[in-house]
């Protein structure tokens, strides 16, 4: 089989390997698609934690090729899509329920390897079989959804909220989705016009910047920038919250003034990826509440895999698919 193989911080290579074997609790997977997320990026430029060499991605859906001793709930033919954070349910996080921040998780394209390749192995908990209506492309971006889920459970949102999210990426289109389909008024703020169009398809009103918008209930950060994190106590009224869901480079500061936050009692949180909310993100994708296909601007190859990984992403594209 052909695998995209992170070898070394920057260097990326299209390497034929052996076809992996499902073991005992395993799944062999045909990869359908897997997304391109900016993570892949900083792993590409170690800016994000990582053990090569390593095949990259961790968005990833499929067809069930092989089911290793004691797997009962798939079958060959199935649809599934993988859970990539697989927590060691030993460390002090795992024991306090609190598993997306274990001490020894290999996620699937981070530690271990993931779905840029014809074929891979999941650990059989982490794989839900989803509808085989909804097609490889829409589920690969299950996992993403499931991390903004996890987002918006924070940020606590129920209906009559006002909601503004920054950042008109596939994370800040989801969560500016999962606001309106909560009953909140949610404005979202991205320069990129075909971003705004979607965004509205979606629920949201959309705006090219934050000025003159009212301070929010919740304001949702997903760009992953130093300008719109530093921005986003200003825009969340007093009481209010701020739920950090863009990934910045591992050593990036960002200036917030302490007294602020205190004096109007801002809640400034953080959100790391998506424990146990990845059936309830394949289940909102199955229903069509949350229209995942719209959000895939672009696919390629997995020959052509590297160049979108190493490339910054063109302007106003949403979500790159590499499909195998």
């Amino acid at each position: 089989m052909r695998a995209l193989r992170l070898e070394a911080v920057g260097r990326l290579a299209l390497r034929d390997l052996p076809d992996p074997v499902a073991g005992p609790g395993e799944v062999l997977v045909r990869v359908g698609a897997c997304g391109v997320c900016g993570t892949d990026r900083h792993l590409y430029r170690g800016e994000f934690p990582s053990r090569p060499p390593v095949t990259l991605g961790h968005e990833f859906a499929g067809t069930v090729e092989a089911v290793g001793e004691g797997v009962g709930h798939l079958a060959p033919g199935d649809l599934m899509t993988a859970d990539p954070n697989i927590p060691c349910g030993l460390c002090g996080p795992c024991r306090r329920g609190r598993p997306n921040l274990c001490e020894g998780n290999r996620a699937l394209g981070v530690g271990r390897d993931g779905g840029f390749a014809d074929l891979a192995i999941v650990p059989a908990v982490q794989a839900h079989r989803v509808p085989p209506e909804i097609g490889a492309e829409a589920a690969a971006l299950t996992e993403p959804l499931a991390c903004t889920l996890h987002g918006m459970d924070l940020a606590a949102v129920v209906p009559g909220m006002t909601v503004t999210v920054l950042g008109g990426g596939v994370i800040g289109l989801m969560a500016a989705r999962l606001a309106a389909l909560a009953g909140a008024s949610v404005a979202l703020v991205t320069r990129h016009p075909a971003k705004r169009a979607l965004a509205e398809s979606l629920g949201a009103r959309a705006l090219p910047s934050a000025q003159g918008l009212p301070q929010a209930d919740a304001v949702i950060e997903c760009a992953g920038v130093p300008e719109t994190v530093a921005q986003a106590p200003r825009l969340t009224r007093a009481g209010g919250a701020v739920v950090l869901l863009g990934v910045l480079p591992q050593g990036a500061t960002v200036p917030i003034e302490p007294f602020d936050l205190v004096f109007r009692e801002i809640s400034l949180l953080g959100s790391f990826v998506n424990p146990s909310t990845h059936a309830r993100a394949a289940a909102l994708i199955a229903s069509g509440a949350v229209p995942a296909g719209a959000l895939v601007t672009r696919r390629v190859p997995l020959a052509e895999a590297a160049s979108v990984v190493a490339d910054p992403p063109p302007p106003g594209e949403v979500r790159a698919l590499v499909v195998p």
